[in-house]
């Protein structure tokens, strides 16, 4: 079974998640560079663009301006944390969410939960 890079579904979509495991072994990449890693899924140069656009906008990729010797301008992206650091902060961000709406439920919850796993 083909592994996915966890199940973000909910926060990124499938492209963006194959964008991001493309670039998460410390790659700077150029968009024509992460498209031709992706050619296998079909995706068109432009949504390979927007989606680093997208990526970009949300914080998860971060991107240096290149100019060749045309002066063409093109960005190479690359990510601003490691693949551990984001699933650290989407698990934070969800513990956060369900303390604040769930207070001493969900803590008494956790607790026992985690009581079990011992």
């Amino acid at each position: 079974m083909k592994q996915k890079i966890a199940d973000f579904d909910s926060l990124l979509s499938p492209l963006e998640s194959s964008v991001l495991k493309v670039l998460w072994p410390s790659k700077h990449l150029r968009v024509k560079e992460i498209h031709t890693h992706l050619k296998k899924n079909k995706v068109a140069l432009s949504s390979v663009a927007v989606i680093c656009d997208r990526l970009h906008d949300k914080g998860l990729l971060k991107r240096d301006i290149e100019t060749s010797e045309k002066d063409c301008v093109r960005y190479v992206y690359f990510p601003s944390q490691n693949k551990a650091n984001f699933e650290k902060s989407v698990i934070d961000k969800a513990v956060n969410n369900l303390l604040n709406t769930f207070g001493s439920t969900a803590v008494s919850y956790f607790n026992e939960r985690f009581k079990r796993k011992k």
